[in-house]
Order: C-alpha cells, then structure tokens, then sequence
C-alpha cells in the first residue's frame, strides 16, 4: 500500500526547490556579470564577424574596416574573459558543491520517493476501478436475456475498460515526466553555469537517465531481440562444442580466425549497404568476387598462368611483385566499379528494380567470366604478396586492419560528408530530396560506384587471403551473406535507416556463426536453414517496426 504522507503536491514541491534555485540563482547572477563584458561579448563578435563576412550587401573596404573593428573589441573582451577566468571557475565548482551536497537529498529524493508513492497509489486505484467497471458489466449482464442486449454491453464493459487503462497511462506519464524533470532540472542549472559545457561524468549521467526515461521494452525487445536470441545460440555452442567436439570454441586463435574471414565480407557488406539505404539490392557482388580473384590471381600469379583469358596465356612475372599487388588491386577496383556502374545506371536513369539490373549483371559476369577462363581455377599467387601486403604479425592478422580502415572511411563518408546526407534523404524521401535540389540520380550512381570500389579491394583482400586459387565459380552465395548482414545489423529495406555499426555487428554474426557451425560438424546445408531463419527474424522484426511507425 502506498504511504500518501510522503507524496508531494505541486506546491510542496516547489518549496522544496525554492532554496536551491536561490543559492544557485545568486551565483548565476554574479557569473552572468563577469561574462557580461568577457565571454558574452567574445560570442558576439565573433557571430558578427561571421555575418558580416557572409553579407554580400557590403563592399570589400566596408567589410575589411567593420572585421578589423570587431577584431579590436575582441581582443580586449578576450582580455577580460581570461581575467575573470578564476573567478569564473571557482563560484561554478561553488554552485557545482552546493548542488551535489543538498541537489539529491533535500529535492530530488523526496520528489522520487513521492512519485514512487503516487505510482503505487495510481495502480491500486486503477485495479478497483477495473474491479467496479467488471461488477457493473457482471451485474448489468445478469439482468439481460436478449443476445443483442449482451453483445453491446460487452462492447460497452471493453470501452470502458479501454478508457480506464488509457487513463491510467496518462497518469503513469505524468507521474514518469514529474520525476524526470525533478532530474533535468539539476542539469539545466548547470548547464546555465557551464554555457552547456559538462564535464564527462555529466553527460553520461544526463545520457543514463535519458535512456531510462525513453526505454521501451516492446521497442527494446523489436531491436535486439534478435541479437540476444544469436548471443545465447552462441553460448550454447560455447558449452556444446568441448563436449561433443572435444576443443573449445571461445579461444583467441578461433576470435583472431573469424576476424580474418569477416574482414573481406565486411567489405562486400558495406557496398552493399549503402544500396539498401536506396530500398535497393545486389544480387552481383558473389560473381563480382569471382571476377575479382580471377583477375587478381592471374596477375599475381607464381609464375607463367597455367589457364587463359580467350585463349591467351598472361605472363606478369616480369613486373616487380609489389607492383603486380598494386596494378591487380587496380584492375579489380576498375572492373567491379565498371560493372557495379552499369546496374546503378539502368537503376537511376531508367527506374528499373535493382533486382533486375543486379541480376542482369551476375548473370553477364559469370558467363563472361567462365567463357573466358573456361572455368579453371589459376592456382597460387606468389606468396610474397601476402607476406607484404596482409603479414601475420606473431598471431595477429594485420587483414584485419584493412577493415577497420574501410569501416572508417565508409562510418566518415556516411556520417560526414554531403554525399553521405543526401544518401539517407534519398533513401529515405526520393521525391522531397528531388524537390530540396538533391540529383537522386548522382546519389544513386555514387552509392553504385562506392558498392564497386569495395567489391575490389575486397575481392583482391580474399584472393591475398586464400592465396589465389581464383576461378568464376569462387564468391557464390557471397551476395546473400553480405545482404543478410546488412539486415541483420539494422539496415532497412524501407530505406534511409541503417548505421555502420550495424553492418559490423551483422557481418561478425554470420562469419562467427558459419565458422561455430562449421567446427561443430554441422553440415553446411543446414547452416543455410539456420542463416535463412535468421534473415527471416530480422526483417519481420523490421516489418514490424515499420507497420507500428505507420
């Protein structure tokens, strides 16, 4: 039962908080005259030295003589500012010590023990109104015969119960709102004192209480589900396999194993999902990596090629090995960028489906590439190349590297750049991003044009990894990897939803599954039902999302 002599009312509240805000309010005001002719007036000028560079009303000399003036004042506002510095300093940690000695104990508590009252109070109340609202319903159900009569005080008794439980979560809001603000209020004096400069432990604390604040477990559960569900298939595997397999999953040389095969697909992966962010697809990028080793291990080849290109045997062996890596990097970049280009044309220009246009390019890429080679594998590259471009370094994979480099390049392309925002606008509107002055057209062609560059180095980082051993059939399946690891990770087909972060986590999820299946034995058919599920659980639960935001 819920104590109602500690609950609060708005006025006691308010009393309770009135010493705090005084004490702090003083200070605030001492502080806002010490930045009165220092800080503020620096901000001041220089916001107006920045209209004024921006004013295309103003001549050259006017423009020159109005900076040059600013400049002056702000130099000596910097002055006072750095005099008051200390002053500045020490009354902030003053008002910073009152309000972290009397903040939580003589406000903040109460509040929270009396909005923990109130919620106690609010579901009890709601349970006897539920109760009352099912005794009139049983009691008016009792004196009715007709079947007509029943069925609308059935449907009365439902709105009434629907009415009382949306009461009682309006309720329940205000009562979460009071506390939270009873919280906030503490960080917007100090965000009055620090000019909305916290320290570190202030913003974790205020992004804790945020998160709090907003978490919902149905959206919680809609978002993650699916992860912990993989965490815990993963910790199963983990007590299985040194019991049926004798040897134990979890080792550094297994973690350091799964990285060097997932570095390449993350690649893959990250072209791929800048396509989805465009609702668009790749069905390509398993034939784009057998082209990729087959070029690559033709020109890195240990020695004469043994097979050829429409007959013609090629012979790099005269090129310097470190220039042969260089030039078939190239060569791969230019040929998987080319053809990734054609779908992403026939996509922009002609509004085709990417399925199509993608599928129309495996189709061309592995029937060119398999006439030409006719079909053989052309063995090993020189071992050099691995050795200088991907050493092991002790136990270490420096493979690995290569894909912290792509996911940076690409999180900062994604993140910072134009190209990267109007990438999300597209995907997300292409209609308002037209209107707003976006080219869908050259967003598409550039995310087209990004997939192709990463399915070269990917492809060349795959054939340094297996040491050539390059054919057309190599790369098969790869398409649906890397696009089961953007859905995974979050990247929606409804478009413009998606992080790198994401893509990361939905590649290391299926490289360390197949790789956990795989040292328990099981075959690699069923690995696919279990990666087929999995795909189907990730979009339904984006399906989901999606049909609640609608």
């Amino acid at each position: 039962m819920a104590d109602s002599s500690i609950i609060l009312s708005s006025a006691a509240e308010a009393e309770l908080l009135k010493p705090i805000d005084e004490y702090v309010g003083k200070i605030q005001a001492q502080i806002d005259e010490l930045r009165k002719d220092g800080s503020d007036k620096v901000r001041s000028l220089k916001n107006h030295i920045a209209i004024v560079k921006e004013n295309k009303n103003l001549t050259k000399e006017e423009k020159s003589r109005m900076i040059a003036k600013d400049k002056e004042a702000l130099e000596k506002a910097k002055a006072v500012e750095s005099s008051n510095k200390d002053k500045v300093s020490k009354l902030i940690a003053d008002a910073e010590g009152y309000l972290a000695k009397h903040y939580k104990n003589d406000y903040y508590q109460k509040v929270a023990d009396s909005c923990k009252a109130e919620k106690e109070a609010e579901n009890a109340e709601y349970k006897n109104i539920c109760a009352s609202i099912k005794a009139e319903h049983e009691q008016n159900m009792s004196r009715l015969s007709d079947a007509d009569e029943k069925k609308d005080e059935k449907y009365v008794y439902k709105n009434k119960l629907f009415d009382a439980q949306m009461a009682h979560e309006s309720r329940l809001q205000e009562i979460k709102d009071r506390r939270h603000d009873a919280y906030a209020h503490k960080y917007h004096l100090i965000d009055l004192l620090r000019m909305s400069r916290y320290t570190f432990a202030q913003k974790r604390a205020q992004k804790f209480e945020n998160y709090k604040y907003t978490f919902n477990t149905t959206q919680f559960l809609y978002k993650n589900g699916l992860y912990i569900v993989i965490i815990l298939i993963f910790i199963a595997l983990c007590i299985i396999t040194p019991v049926v397999k004798n040897t134990q999953l979890l080792t550094t040389t297994n973690i350091l194993n799964i990285l060097q095969q997932a570095s390449p697909r993350m690649f893959l992966a990250l072209g791929v999902a800048g396509l989805i962010l465009l609702t668009g697809t790749d069905l390509s990028v398993g034939r784009m990596v057998g082209m990729g080793m087959v070029t690559a291990t033709i020109i890195m080849h240990n020695g004469i090629n043994t097979g050829g290109v429409f007959g013609h045997i090629f012979d790099f062996t005269g090129i310097p090995v470190a220039a042969r890596a260089i030039l078939a990097l190239a060569v791969c970049i230019v040929l998987t960028t080319a053809f990734s280009m054609l779908a992403g044309f026939f996509m922009a220009k002609f509004k085709m489906h990417p399925f199509i246009s993608t599928m129309a390019n495996m189709l061309i890429i592995f029937g060119l590439v398999t006439y030409a080679t006719k079909g053989v594998s052309f063995g090993a590259i020189d071992s050099a190349i691995p050795a200088m471009f991907i050493p092991q370094i002790g136990k270490f994979p420096t493979i690995i590297l290569w894909a912290v480099v792509a996911i940076i390049v690409v999180w900062f392309i994604w993140n910072k750049t134009t190209f990267g925002k109007n990438l999300y606008a597209v995907g997300g509107n292409p209609e308002a991003a037209a209107v707003s002055g976006i080219s869908v057209f050259k967003v598409t062609l550039g995310a087209f044009i990004l997939a192709g560059i990463l399915y070269g180095f990917g492809s060349w980082l795959e054939c340094n990894r297996m040491v050539g051993s390059g054919s057309a059939a190599y790369g098969q399946g790869w398409d649906m990897d890397a696009i089961a690891a953007c859905v995974v990770g979050g990247v929606s087909f409804t478009g413009g939803i998606g992080k790198i972060s994401g893509v990361v986590t939905g590649v290391l999820i299926f490289t360390s599954l197949t790789y956990s299946l795989t040292i328990l034995g099981i075959d690699t058919n069923l690995q696919f039902i279990f990666e087929g599920i999995i795909i189907l659980a990730a979009v339904t639960l984006d399906c989901l999302k999606y049909v609640q935001k609608k």
